[in-house]
């Protein structure tokens, strides 16, 4: 219902303003008849009201119109010349068509009159070629009656009149729906954008200025100023802002025609239309949703009988949603295909010679996957008019990545594709982090930023090294460093206080380490200039408020650098192509009591906790803690191995607490060491308990834990899962 509404008011907009043009049109056409280029211009402009108003259901109007359209397609085509007594009967027409319009605009409907007579004149001139002549009027009552009463009767209409005319005047003017809408050029908002974007660095200065002076005036004046210029900028950049739906109203002939010539049967169904972001970012993304829909349709939905082999619908179902997030715009677009399977990938890696056999087994399937926005990059037997998935989606990529978005890809093989895109809702004015390195300021993004960490005096003990590389325990997970410094290269520097920024990139978290945190504030991005644009470490430049430039980082490019963030194009390491076959995994390397060193699967730990020995309880012969509103079952990774054996003197317990059968168990062990991803080269299939044998890892011949079983062992009733 709502849609019906937009479209009607949408309608009464752009006839209001047809018809202004319709009779200024009229009375040149009066004085020039023989112009076709008035003729077709009239003609198109009441055909485009009788169509619209057909589709709409408003048969009084259409049936106006149609009379109308048909009398100027006679005049157009030279079967008839137009005089005065038809320009009168058509600009008649006009009348009544901008009477309906208003009705329909007051009611939601035509109302009760049909237009009848208006509607026979027109049609008989059509059928005469003559404007038919209006019937006798009753003659005036003043000549059959004596001087003296004529002259009262006149008395009387002097007397009326000006009544009538005042009333006219005091009658106020109804607003239509085309008085509260007006039609911009783009450039003008462009250019308004432009102009608000300096007064954003102008009211900045101001801020900056008065806050480091004691003139309580002058601070009224900046703080007025500053609400001023915010609510401006945002008006503003609501007329810039746009649905989705203005791309997403295309797609659905793309859908309907690719399906037909790939005889398939799609369902294409739209979430969130309403949407709205930024012009500027809505046509930068028209051409890869455009990409994206073609490659679901192509290579993700099956033909029917693919389908229903599969116990399928044979319909397949095309999901596009859309929806606001942390100040950024979430685009999904879903299907319930055939997915994509990263065996295929790896073997086409491995054909293409990109990589070894045994580097592109070690991929995880996430990376696997990722391989298709590599350059070229497909799975497609034949080479085919329509895009193929992986066809161009490095394209896709990088042109998501220059508006400062991210995509990403998740497929299961025989359910379906999801591929989810976020970017920013405008371009020209963003909130930022300032922060500093080598008294150099940067800008990042809010969009990327997470959270801030200040470690001072012993709480910098926290930072740890993991195979070389600094990583910071923040709430039980190890958060890899990377110092901004190290990136710029720009020279170390003794810090006595930690600034660390967490930020996001590529679904992964980094944290930043900078020299000092500032403040944030809304920046407005300018493009840099042609001497840095091949430093891929920023996103664009900005001026602060002293008016001094600063650089706003590229948190895609800077996680990248730092090996933080992998994606198709650098997934695959020189080591990892040069690597064997033996198996690589993730490991949460712990000390046992004797020294020995264990190795549990990371997939399977949640957290990592310290409890003080005192709030461990005993029920049924087993040790557990309360823990976040449950109880905590703890199993002594000594007592589990054979030969271990446990350390009660221990000041806190080291628990990694891990989540096995449906439930969470804290294994208690001596230390927590490091986290690695390995190749387990050197192995030993001997049973120590753990169930896995060990292997050689850091240099350490490490005991191999088959969690479910290790709990199994110690007591089975802690595997039964949760009802």
């Amino acid at each position: 219902m709502d849609d019906l509404d937009e479209i009607v008011s949408e309608f009464l907009v752009e006839s209001h303003e047809n018809l202004d043009q319709l009779d200024r049109d009229l009375v040149e056409l009066e004085r020039d008849p023989a112009s076709r280029e008035l003729l077709s211009s009239v003609f198109r402009t009441l055909h485009t009201i009788k169509g619209t108003s057909g589709f709409l259901a408003f048969g009084t109007l259409e049936s106006v119109t149609h009379v109308g359209e048909s009398l100027l397609s006679r005049l157009r085509d030279g079967e008839m010349k137009l005089d005065p007594a038809m320009t009168t009967v058509l600009l008649e027409m006009v009348d009544a068509v901008r009477d309906l319009l208003a009705k329909i605009e007051e009611t939601g409907a035509e109302g009760d009159d049909d237009y009848a007579e208006l509607v026979a004149r027109i049609t008989q001139v059509l059928e005469t070629g003559s404007v038919p002549a209006p019937a006798a009027a009753a003659a005036p009552v003043v000549e059959v009656v004596e001087v003296v009463e004529a002259v009262e009767v006149v008395e009387v209409v002097e007397a009326v009149a000006p009544a009538a005319a005042d009333a006219a005047a005091d009658e106020p003017h109804r607003r239509t729906v085309a008085d509260s809408t007006i039609r911009v050029d783009v450039a003008l908002l462009d250019s308004l954008m432009n102009l608000v974007g300096e007064l954003v660095l102008t009211r900045n200065q101001m801020l900056q200025r008065a806050a480091t002076r004691e003139d309580i005036e002058l601070q009224r004046t900046t703080h007025r100023l500053n609400l001023i210029a915010g609510e401006l900028q945002e008006g503003v950049m609501k007329t810039r802002m746009q649905p989705i739906d203005n791309v997403w109203s295309k797609l659905p002939r793309v859908v309907r025609d690719l399906s037909l010539l790939l005889g398939k049967s799609v369902d294409l169904r739209m979430e969130g239309r309403d949407t709205e972001l930024d012009k500027t970012i809505l046509e930068a993304v028209r051409d890869p949703l455009t990409h994206l829909v073609r490659n679901s349709v192509d290579h993700g939905i099956e033909a029917p009988d693919a389908r229903r082999a599969k116990a399928k619908p044979e319909q397949g179902v095309l999901v596009l949603r859309a929806f606001h997030e942390g100040g950024q715009v979430n685009i999904e677009i879903a299907d319930d295909g055939a997915g994509i399977d990263p065996d295929k990938l790896r073997e086409k890696a491995v054909d293409r010679g990109m990589m070894t056999r045994e580097a592109a087994a070690a991929l995880s399937d996430r990376e696997a996957i990722n391989l298709i926005f590599n350059a070229g990059f497909s799975t497609a037997k034949a080479v085919t008019n329509v895009s193929g998935r992986g066809v161009g989606m490095d394209v896709v990529k990088t042109n998501i990545e220059k508006i400062g978005g991210t995509i990403d890809l998740a497929s299961t093989p025989g359910q379906g594709t999801t591929v989810r895109i976020r970017i920013p809702l405008t371009l020209a004015i963003i909130p930022a982090l300032v922060v500093t390195a080598a008294e150099n300021r940067y800008a990042i993004p809010q969009v990327n930023l997470l959270e801030l960490v200040r470690l001072e005096g012993s709480s910098r003990a926290q930072v740890e090294s993991v195979q070389g590389a600094p990583v910071y325990r923040l709430r039980g997970r190890l958060l890899p460093l990377v110092d901004l410094r190290e990136q710029l290269d720009l020279p170390p520097v003794e810090r006595p206080t930690t600034y660390i920024a967490v930020l996001q990139a590529d679904n992964r978290q980094f944290g930043l380490v900078v020299d000092d945190i500032k403040d944030t504030e809304e920046i407005v991005v300018k493009p840099l200039g042609k001497q840095l644009r091949g430093i891929d470490l920023y996103a664009g430049a900005t001026i602060m408020g002293d008016g001094n430039v600063a650089l706003i980082l590229d948190t895609m490019a800077l996680a990248r650098k730092a090996g933080m963030a992998l994606d198709g194009r650098d997934s695959v390491s020189s080591s990892a192509a040069e690597s064997g076959a033996a198996e690589r995994s993730a490991l949460l390397v712990v000390g046992l009591a004797d020294g020995r060193r264990a190795a549990i699967p990371l997939e399977t730990v949640d957290r990592l906790e310290e409890f003080d020995p005192a709030r461990v309880e005993r029920t049924g012969g087993h040790e557990v803690v309360q823990y976040r509103g449950q109880i905590l079952p703890l199993l002594r990774l000594d007592a589990a191995l054979h030969g271990g054996y446990g350390d009660d003197a221990a000041a806190r317990l080291q628990v990694v607490v891990c989540h096995s059968g449906g439930r969470i168990i804290g294994v208690v062990v001596n230390a927590i060491l490091d986290i690695v991803e390995e190749e387990l080269a050197v192995r030993s299939h001997l049973d120590t308990g753990g169930h896995h044998g060990s292997a050689v890892v850091s240099g350490h011949v490490t005991e191999l834990i088959d969690i479910d079983r290790a709990i199994g062992s110690f007591d089975p009733a802690l595997l039964a899962p949760t009802h």
